[in-house]
């Protein structure tokens, strides 16, 4: 048995419905290109019909060690593409359940923006939950799949940041990326 170990691969799923009209996720989707190990995979521009490969879709993921997810916070969720695409392809005996196991072991990351600013993401803000908590349905997918979550990224107040605050927040994230492409695995033999 080989201990040869090599770079991550990730997977970076991204889903905007008009990430033409984005700043902040226009940027970040932009910080992520020519990322050695990095995947890029945009939903909307892969289905725009909502009709899903479910088939390729498992071999892209079971095909990658890191599940990283990136869209704008919509009304404290997930725009409604990926959430389809959980729903049809993060199926029992695929990714939990009896014979669910392809995606244990994987880790899940995610990449997030909000309109409003980190004041309003707290008990005594206007939103009342922190974004801790708003991502844990995200956070319980992974243990149900036996992943590891990772610390989510998030960008607050992305319509109100200049063009310099949205571009350092562009290079963070692409250091980010980078830092997960370089977690070692075991490699296969």
């Amino acid at each position: 048995m080989s201990n040869a170990k090599r770079d991550s691969k990730v997977l970076l799923v991204m889903a905007h419905p008009a990430l033409e009209k984005s700043r902040a996720n226009s940027l970040l989707w932009s910080a992520s290109d020519g990322l050695d190990g990095v995947t890029r995979h945009d939903l909307y521009e892969t289905f725009p019909d909502f009709v899903i490969d479910v088939p390729g879709e498992k071999k892209k993921l079971k095909e990658h060690d890191v599940i990283a997810l990136q869209f704008p916070f919509y009304w404290y969720a997930m725009p409604a593409l990926m959430k389809e695409w959980f729903d049809l392809v993060w199926l029992h005996g695929f990714a939990y359940g009896k014979g669910g196991d392809k995606l244990k072991g994987k880790k899940l990351f995610v990449a997030t923006t909000t309109g409003g600013p980190t004041s309003a993401y707290h008990k005594l803000g206007y939103n009342h939950f922190t974004m801790e908590e708003f991502l844990r349905p995200l956070e319980q997918t992974a243990d149900l799949c036996q992943m590891q979550w990772e610390t989510p990224f998030v960008v607050h107040g992305a319509r109100i940041k200049d063009a310099a605050a949205l571009e350092a927040e562009s290079q963070r994230y692409r250091a980010r990326l980078a830092g997960l492409v370089g977690e070692k695995v075991e490699a296969e033999s």
